[in-house]
């Protein structure tokens, strides 16, 4: 696509392209382009002409790996979002973020112990934090993350492990962040503390593993590897689906795989 030279501050306002569908310019490399106003950062690029060869594997907001930052003409102030999510605004001027090198402390989780002390040692700079909640703000999850960094500086592991559990990685609080503390990393942490050295130990998950080493699915595997891929493909369209609100312990009727 050709440049347009025209003042960003004389185009506020949408236009309509060939096909009657409004659009708005935006600037990628600090070229211009017009591009249809319902679309993605990630989709007006592509509409653009770029080529994604990252950052667009989940196209939803789950995998992280889009972080954009973007500015206004007539703000100072630097606005983040994820590219499969953030829908372009008039003269977006858009800049792709490679990775966040934030501070990952190297560590065995088999060595460590659940202790505010722990998490201080991995990650001193946590005690840095000013309470300012500009992590929080940024996060495009909506976690809570400010609740979990105060929760992890209390030696409360496990409410910092289930705040932060939706957090995707995508490291745009660390990147607001004016003490520099990587966020996500130290959420990381308290998941795998609490994990590893906290939870209540699963029964079932143990039964099932022995169960697997003693080969007692073996022969349903054989079975099921040497099915034609229309008998495989019948038996997994007729297969007993478990119900959406299904009671806790519900069971298929044949039990004779369990």
């Amino acid at each position: 696509m050709e440049s347009n030279d025209k003042n960003p501050e004389e185009s506020t306002t949408e236009e309509e392209n060939i096909e009657g569908v409004p659009t708005v310019p935006i600037f990628i490399m600090g070229k211009r382009y017009d591009v249809p106003d319902s679309l993605t950062i990630q989709k007006a690029m592509e509409y653009a002409g770029y080529q994604l060869i990252r950052g667009c594997g989940c196209r939803g907001g789950i995998c992280g790996a889009c972080g954009t930052v973007y500015r206004f003409p007539d703000s100072p102030k630097i606005e983040v979002g994820l590219a499969c999510q953030t829908l372009v605004k008039p003269n977006m001027y858009l800049t792709q973020i490679p990775f966040f090198p934030a501070n990952r402390a190297n560590y065995n989780i088999e060595d460590l112990q659940p202790t505010v002390d722990e998490i201080v040692r991995q990650y001193p700079e946590i005690l840095k934090c000013m309470g300012c909640n500009t992590c929080t703000k940024s996060c495009t999850m909506d976690i809570e993350v400010m609740e979990y960094i105060s929760a992890a500086l209390r030696g409360d592991i496990e409410k910092a492990a289930r705040l932060s559990f939706d957090c995707i990685m995508c490291g745009l609080c660390t990147a607001r962040c004016p003490a520099e503390i990587g966020q996500y990393n130290i959420g990381i942490l308290c998941r795998r503390l609490f994990s590893r050295h906290m939870m209540p130990k699963s029964e079932h998950l143990a039964k099932r593993t022995e169960e697997i080493k003693a080969g007692k699915f073996e022969k349903m595997l054989g079975e099921l590897k040497r099915m034609d891929k229309e008998t495989l493909i019948k038996v997994y369209e007729e297969r007993e689906i478990e119900p959406d609100l299904s009671e806790e312990y519900w069971a298929p009727s044949d039990k004779s795989h369990l």
